[in-house]
């Protein structure tokens, strides 16, 4: 993670947010539904991007859902993409039947 990087669930917000030395500079949105989380937004304030933080604020995310047996539902594609590109997270997705 990077120095100084936090990730929290503000559950009050219904966002994940990653602050660097106390100042939050990204955020990920999800709507709750019952044992899923819907992302719906993520983004990381400007001047920050380009750093990895939105990848370490998702993946923080992802790891907390997953070790409160939640699924999770990308409707966000900055999240979709990333569920794409580390498929260790793609068991969090619920399959289509």
């Amino acid at each position: 993670m990077t120095q100084g990087a936090q990730v929290t669930n503000n559950e009050a917000e219904n966002r994940y947010e990653i602050k660097l030395n106390g100042q939050v500079v990204g955020i990920a949105d999800y709507q709750p539904e019952g044992d899923t989380l819907i992302f719906t937004h993520t983004e990381v304030e400007e001047g920050h991007e380009g750093q990895g933080l939105g990848s370490e604020l998702v993946q923080a995310a992802l790891d907390d859902a997953r070790s409160q047996g939640l699924q999770v539902v990308p409707a966000c594609q900055f999240v979709a993409a990333f569920i794409q590109e580390h498929p260790e997270y793609a068991d969090l997705v619920p399959q289509e039947r």
